[in-house]
């Protein structure tokens, strides 16, 4: 009898420790690292707004204990306890608050932060979408670490359709030339490998340095005025404010087709910037806004 309940208790101890290793969470993050959870996080600090942002979006919002300023959508993330911004991070608060999961703008956080949250034990998670496809797949890897996989399924679905649709729409529509002005002084632009330009495509737009090398170049007044693009776009945190954000030192140059044709184009900050599901408003914003670039060409 001895004998059968050893083998039953052994077997009952494979059986769960198989059992417990299938159950483990393992998903590659955008570094090309394994993390590997034993259950699905329920405390979790979110180093960026764009990873609030998708967290919230992949039914894991109310499981964000800590965040950076700036990570105010939607309004129930503005009451997420701060633990610090860019260029500074409460350690102590972050312990405190004993995070299971730490999310990580992998190329938008400092090497010193990183290197100090190592030192706490606790799973990093690096994410950063480099392509609008990108954007449902990091909410299915958040809904597969948080085991909010029922939430994270239909906005990764929503996403991807409300994506397809403005693809189709513009699909056909006829090139538009832009410079896309992310800072005036230095003058900073994106290249092709940006996630914007992945919106400039989307809209059957052309990013006039999309082949340079830097992700985010600084180029010449010169260079700009001798490609000649269609559009300059910017951005503000008020998109609905007069465009003076850098603009207004192109408007000097008359023979320049974007300030001829009125072609000026201000967007809303948080949509566009942000690699989050807003990023399709923001979209939707700049694709509407090459119609009207379309409609004032000469006959």
């Amino acid at each position: 009898m001895q004998r059968i309940t050893l083998t039953v208790l052994v077997a009952g101890l494979a059986w769960l420790a198989a059992h417990t290793a299938r159950a483990e969470i393992r998903v590659v993050d955008d570094s090309g690292a394994a993390v590997v959870l034993k259950t699905p996080a329920r405390r979790i600090i979110s180093l960026a707004p764009h990873t609030t942002e998708l967290l919230f979006a992949a039914g894991a919002g109310d499981r964000i204990v800590g965040t950076m300023e700036y990570s105010d959508y939607p309004e129930a993330a503005k009451h997420i306890p701060r633990i610090g911004n860019s260029s500074l991070l409460d350690m102590e608060r972050i312990v405190t608050l004993k995070p299971d999961l730490i999310v990580v703008w992998l190329h938008g956080s400092s090497a010193s932060h990183l290197e100090k949250l190592r030192t706490l034990g606790v799973p990093i998670f690096h994410n950063e979408p480099r392509t609008l496809a990108d954007i449902p797949r990091s909410l299915l890897q958040f809904g597969t670490l948080t085991g909010t996989e029922n939430e994270a399924q239909p906005a990764a679905i929503a996403f991807s359709s409300q994506m397809a649709m403005l693809r189709a729409r513009y699909a056909d529509r006829s090139r538009v030339t832009l410079f896309w002005q992310v800072w005036a002084r230095p003058l900073l632009t994106i290249n092709g490998r940006h996630l914007i330009n992945d919106v400039i495509r989307l809209c059957a737009g052309s990013n006039i340095f999309e082949r340079l090398s830097p992700l985010v170049p600084s180029v010449s007044v010169e260079a700009v005025i001798d490609a000649d693009p269609e559009a300059i776009v910017t951005t503000s945190t008020d998109a609905s404010a007069r465009p003076d954000d850098g603009l207004d030192a192109w408007r000097k140059f008359s023979r320049l087709r974007a300030t001829s044709r009125h072609n000026l184009i201000v967007l809303d900050a948080d949509m566009i910037h942000r690699s989050s599901p807003r990023i399709l408003d923001g979209a939707a914003a700049l694709c509407e806004q090459l119609e009207h670039v379309r409609a004032r060409r000469s006959p």
